[in-house]
């Protein structure tokens, strides 16, 4: 029970909720390096334990049973974190609102079907939906440590002068305009990649409904 594969997947599961923690009881910029660095390394372990499992034939029923369980735990955890962090921002807010409603749709489709679940078996557009999701969520946290980096390199600068360190008529030393450009190409890489993460969601969610529903009939 206890092989590598299951063991790694039991840290991505511990590693999920420990995201929000880091909000808890640390200040900005560090929660968000913690959120960053915790998300990416689960992110990778979501790759590596099936990887293992497979090379060494180490599937397990444990193991099929926790890994969607921890897959959906570290992106809506994420995902409510990024929501709080970013003030409920609409662009944000709407996206995570519908990737939540069909992990839960889907998981009580499967809770529903039972013992013929297996119709739902995880197509490769789902997994390509996880992985945008994944890299979306990466760049979104990786917005507030820029935006954080940006407020400390202009603390005190009058607004003319970061207007021209901006503009590129100044110098820039402390490379604010990386930074800037940075935070701005982050949030839009990653707004895009969320909205397009929903509309995966809700595709791959009709098409689990469509397989499900023959069963689903009296």
């Amino acid at each position: 029970m206890w092989s590598l594969p299951n063991i790694l997947t039991v840290i991505r599961l511990i590693a999920a909720p420990m995201v929000a923690v880091m909000f808890l009881y640390f200040t900005r910029p560090y929660a968000d390096w913690a959120a960053l660095v915790l998300f990416v390394g689960a992110a990778l372990t979501d790759w590596l334990d099936g990887y293992l499992a497979r090379a060494w034939k180490q599937e397990s029923k444990m193991g099929a049973m926790l890994d969607p369980i921890a897959d959906k735990a570290m992106v809506v955890i994420a995902l409510v974190v990024l929501a709080s962090v970013f003030g409920l921002d609409a662009l944000i807010l709407l996206p995570a609102a519908l990737i939540v409603f069909r992990e839960v749709f889907v998981s009580g489709l499967r809770e529903f079907l039972g013992d013929v679940a297996g119709t739902l078996k995880v197509t490769k557009l789902a997994k390509w939906k996880t992985t945008v999701q994944m890299v979306a969520i990466a760049l979104l946290f990786a917005v507030g440590i820029f935006e954080h980096y940006l407020v400390m390199g202009t603390a005190g600068m009058d607004r003319e002068i970061v207007s021209g360190i901006l503009n590129a008529t100044l110098e820039d030393p402390s490379h604010i305009r990386l930074i800037y450009h940075g935070m701005y190409v982050t949030w839009y890489s990653g707004l895009a990649l969320l909205w397009i993460a929903s509309a995966l969601t809700i595709i791959t969610g009709v098409d689990y409904f469509r397989k499900a529903l023959p069963h689903l009939r009296d």
